[in-house]
């Protein structure tokens, strides 16, 4: 049975147009025929169009057959008395938009063979564009890009409609040219700004594209760096923006800045404090105008809370922040849950680095010690194995809270005067207070917490307990480390039964044994 010869006929067809125009402008109207199937309904010749425009019009950008310059009207110049060769560039120039124009309609097409292709054409003609400019120089060595082009890009992949994640990850090979790059940042800041001013609902799904092409820009640390380019050049030019390091840092923080102003949703506002510390920070020309979007996270509560500890922690420590109630609210994130988040390794990492400095008032770390305490007395054990050592590190540090744990003199109390309802520190009264959870904890049922909690019962040794092993333990860990100890020997007070009788030499021994 023969194969049906459609599509190799089909091919074989554009080709033949592809060879023609190529070879001689009086079959220059053929490029019609080859734009019309990019409107076809099957994938495969939609395909094979693209790959022959490619071709076509990377030929003639490349043999500069296309008009250069602000592109007149068409059909005024087709009336006119210019000469053939201007009427002819400026004709297949028009041609050349409309199939840029289709290209970037093919972002969006179901098939994502046809999106990555279409992404690829489109990214070989702004290779070409850059190459061969279609504008003409404002001044001799002025920099020249094909800007318009790429934003069309940017604004296919920056879907309102569908999740673009999958072709945004393939977009992320140019976005290591430091050109590309650049131009991305500015282009996307437009983007974003006019889709959130037209729209009084923008949807989800545009923000998470949004997200994922800002997320995956990642600037060079050094200025040395740049020197990737997607548009060769024979030499770069020191008074071109785009060749240095700072300019790409404002492009960066003025695309940041545009998309955080903007209410975002709160899955969102967590992936992006996820990446804050690490991907967005340092790269920033004036990281202090974060300030205003961590501080306001900070005061969400919850998860998001947590999150932008370690954004605050930077400016905090690396750009003197002042932020006068940071403790008190970082002693309100103490609640049960705290226990439960999958952040919580990141938080007890951070709290720890903020409790470190002996600076702190002892009635702080005082109130935090028994904060602690408190909320360790219904807290899992994997979660204790990491609290315990926390508070005892605390009262290492801060030798003025050990009497928390040791009044030689004190009266017995009748009550705990310390009150787990007050949000300021400083009034929880936890310094006349006692941690009696801790020698509660002496009796958990769980050998090793119980073990951790009689560490307060001896003098505390100078150096501190590491809590970084312990960060990221859980029950399943803990269940697993249990059954690999296997039984203990114990020692016993008789001599254990060799045979039958019990006798060790009687003649049931030599014969019967017990299994």
């Amino acid at each position: 049975m023969q194969r049906d010869p459609g599509p190799r006929g089909a091919r074989r067809a554009l080709g033949r147009l592809l060879e023609a125009v190529l070879a001689s402008r009086g079959e220059a109207n053929a490029v019609f025929d080859i734009l019309a199937v990019l409107q076809s309904e099957d994938q495969e010749e939609i395909q094979d169009a693209v790959r022959a425009c490619s071709r076509l019009f990377g030929a003639l950008l490349e043999r500069g057959e296309l008009f250069v310059g602000q592109l007149p009207p068409e059909e005024a110049v087709m009336a006119g008395s210019q000469g053939a060769t201007r009427k002819y560039r400026v004709w297949m120039r028009h041609r050349y938009q409309s199939c840029c124009n289709r290209l970037a309609e093919l972002l969006a097409h179901p098939s994502f063979q046809v999106k990555e292709l279409a992404l690829s054409t489109l990214m070989k003609f702004v290779q070409l564009e850059g190459a061969h400019p279609l504008e003409k120089p404002k001044w001799e060595g002025s920099y020249l890009f094909p800007r318009q082009l790429l934003k069309a890009v940017v604004d296919g992949l920056l879907s309102l409609e569908e999740d673009r994640s999958l072709l945004l990850s393939q977009f992320r090979e140019y976005l290591e040219h430091d050109d590309v790059r650049y131009h991305v940042t500015q282009a996307a800041s437009d983007t974003v700004a006019r889709v959130a001013s037209g729209h009084p609902e923008v949807p989800l799904a545009f923000w998470n594209n949004a997200f994922t092409l800002l997320s995956a820009v990642s600037l060079p640390l050094q200025e040395s760096d740049l020197a990737n380019f997607y548009v060769k050049r024979t030499e770069l030019s020191d008074k071109w923006k785009v060749t240095h390091l700072k300019e790409h840092r404002r492009a960066f923080q003025a695309m940041w800045l545009g998309f955080l102003k903007h209410k975002l949703p709160l899955s969102l506002y967590k992936k992006v404090l996820v990446i804050v510390h690490e991907a967005i920070l340092p790269h920033l020309a004036q990281p202090s105008l974060l300030i205003d979007f961590l501080t306001r996270a900070y005061d969400v509560g919850g998860a998001i809370s947590l999150l932008a500890l370690n954004g605050l922690f930077i400016l905090i420590h690396k750009h003197n922040l002042e932020y006068p109630d940071f403790y008190r609210k970082l002693y309100g994130l103490l609640d049960p849950s705290i226990f439960h988040v999958k952040y919580r390794a990141r938080f007890f990492h951070l709290a720890d680095l903020f409790l470190s400095s002996s600076h702190l008032p002892a009635y702080l770390v005082a109130a935090f010690a028994k904060r602690l305490a408190r909320l360790a007395l219904t807290a899992p054990p994997e979660a204790l194995l990491l609290v315990l050592p926390f508070i005892c590190n605390l009262l290492r540090r801060h030798p003025a809270c050990r009497v928390l744990v040791h009044r030689p003199r004190g009266p017995e109390l009748d009550a705990d005067p310390y009150d787990p309802d007050e949000d300021d520190p400083a009034k929880s009264r936890a310094l006349e207070s006692s941690l009696w959870e801790l020698q509660a904890l002496q009796r958990h049922y769980h050998p090793e917490v119980s073990k951790a909690a009689s560490v307060i019962n001896q003098a505390l040794s100078v150096p501190e307990a590491s809590i970084a092993p312990l960060l990221e333990l859980t029950a399943f860990e803990m269940f697993e480390r249990d059954l690999k100890k296997g039984p203990e020997a114990v020692p016993l007070e008789f001599i254990p039964a060799q045979g039958l009788l019990g006798r060790p030499d009687d003649l049931c021994a030599q014969h019967f044994s017990l299994g």
